[in-house]
């Protein structure tokens, strides 16, 4: 198996190989970390490896097959975590030159797991500072390019996620979305971005454990690698208040036989809100058809009302930030990348009347998405407005013919399911003309995981487009 093949050999194939002894977790390792060295200063995905790390466990993993020791599903196989998940005894900068040399004592919770399932962490991949934006770049590492066109970003705040799985150094990745941090960048790099349920996957160690708005997910080139890495990632833990019970168990058998025939499905071009391209309007139109004409389900074009959907975002996101980097101003203003302190200062304008105003039009937002999805199974919409735009452009300055008032607005297909709450789940559904790739939300009901995971199984194999892959390293 030459280096281009084993860097697109799926993850679960992986696995078993190692299982079966037909290749050996150093091989997986060495070779990946050969490839990194060659095309990863071509994107800058990764801002540190852990090689010296990763090595090593390698070699412990390989040591527990010949023995023939339990081994976990993920055991021997190497993945990327994204720069906000602290690692323990590898530097976590969240993108920010305030934590240019943190180096954490405790893994996250998700990182626990992924070792306890013989995950090996192979490296941290690059954020905007603290997430925020949805364009990969900062001032301490720089900018990570698109792998399908190196002109262009991967979007973000999972964009070296994103960018790594695609260009096949990495086979899993973990990523963080609040406003469509993993959706986006799954959209623009022909990955597949899965943002589960609020709960679903524990959060810690982090300072806002009640925080209902952002959560942590998997990155992977197939759907059956995707389910692979939420069955590790998913479960309660003590600590964390927001915790839910999982149903890992549903997630790989979801997609063994994925009929999904029947199903109530609706499709929106844009929420009723959001401003959206005609080309990908037209690409996730396509797809919505093969739901119906291949697939065997009823589509209609429907969508709760989602109108109030900005106002309620921009409240409750600006005064997260407020109370999360608000204190940081004084010292590290100068150095903190700009739309980050406006969006901070937006937060710190934010009343206590217009956060419990804008909890309100959430809760009424829910009840609407509820009674929706007691109509329909499953919601279809794209997974970004626009096709991937240069990387000197921080945010897109018009979208569909609107122009965008701040770096926020152009994510309004993603940051309006946010509110609800609800799993989605991104699968790559086509191309552009000019050769870039589009993804489709799939939504659900709220901890439906394993019916988002079939349905994307099953328009999978009637679009393989997870078995496109960019030239890179070859």
């Amino acid at each position: 198996m030459d280096q281009t093949e084993l860097a697109y050999t799926p993850a679960a194939e992986l696995a078993e190989m190692i299982r079966q002894r037909k290749i050996s977790p150093v091989e997986v390792v060495t070779a990946l970390l050969e490839r990194i060295e060659i095309v990863n200063p071509q994107i800058n995905a990764y801002v540190t490896v852990a090689a010296d790390q990763a090595l090593q466990a390698a070699r412990q993993a390989e040591e527990e097959v010949l023995k023939s020791h339990h081994v976990g599903p993920l055991h021997g196989v190497p993945v990327a975590i994204k720069d906000l998940t602290p690692t323990a005894g590898i530097r976590t900068t969240y993108g920010s030159h305030i934590y240019a040399d943190n180096v954490p004592v405790e893994d996250a919770a998700i990182v626990q797991r992924l070792k306890a399932a013989g995950a090996i962490v192979i490296g941290k991949t690059n954020t905007p500072e603290f997430g925020a934006g949805a364009q990969t770049f900062n001032t301490l590492f720089g900018i990570t390019r698109n792998p399908w066109d190196t002109r262009l970003t991967p979007a973000g705040s999972s964009g070296g996620s994103a960018a790594a799985v695609a260009a096949g150094i990495a086979p899993l990745a973990t990523g963080t979305d609040l406003g469509g941090s993993l959706r986006t960048p799954a959209s623009f790099c022909n990955v597949v971005g899965f943002r589960p349920s609020w709960g679903l996957v524990p959060e810690y160690p982090t300072n806002l454990p009640w925080d209902n708005l952002s959560a942590s997910g998997p990155m992977a080139r197939d759907v059956r690698d995707t389910a692979l890495l939420l069955s590790v990632m998913a479960g309660p833990d003590r600590r964390a208040p927001i915790s839910e019970p999982d149903h890992r168990g549903e997630y790989l058998t979801s997609i063994e036989q994925p009929d999904i025939k029947g199903w109530k499905v609706a499709f929106s071009p844009d929420l009723g809100f959001a401003p959206v391209d005609p080309e990908v309007v037209e690409i996730c139109e396509q797809a919505a058809g093969v739901f119906a004409s291949e697939l065997g389900c009823k589509v209609d074009e429907a969508a709760p009302d989602f109108s109030d959907s900005p106002q309620i975002f921009q409240a409750l996101r600006g005064v997260r930030m407020a109370a999360s980097y608000a204190d940081f101003l004084p010292q590290w203003r100068d150095k903190m990348q700009a739309n980050l302190v406006w969006n901070i200062e937006q937060g710190l304008k934010i009343s206590g009347l217009q956060v419990g105003q804008a909890e309100v039009a959430r809760g009424k937002l829910w009840d609407r998405a509820r009674r929706f999805f007691e109509e329909y199974d499953l919601l279809l919409v794209p997974a970004a407005g626009t096709l991937p735009f240069p990387v000197e452009v921080i945010s897109p300055p018009e979208v569909g013919g609107r122009k965008m008032e701040n770096y926020v607005e152009w994510l309004g297909l993603t940051y309006a399911i946010t509110l609800t709450g609800l799993p989605s789940l991104v699968v790559p559904c086509g191309f552009s003309k000019s050769g870039l790739p589009v993804g489709i939300q799939i939504v659900g009901r709220r901890l439906s995981e394993a019916a988002l995971l079939r349905a994307a199984a099953a328009f999978e194999q009637a679009r393989p487009w997870a078995n496109k892959h960019p030239n890179l390293g070859q």
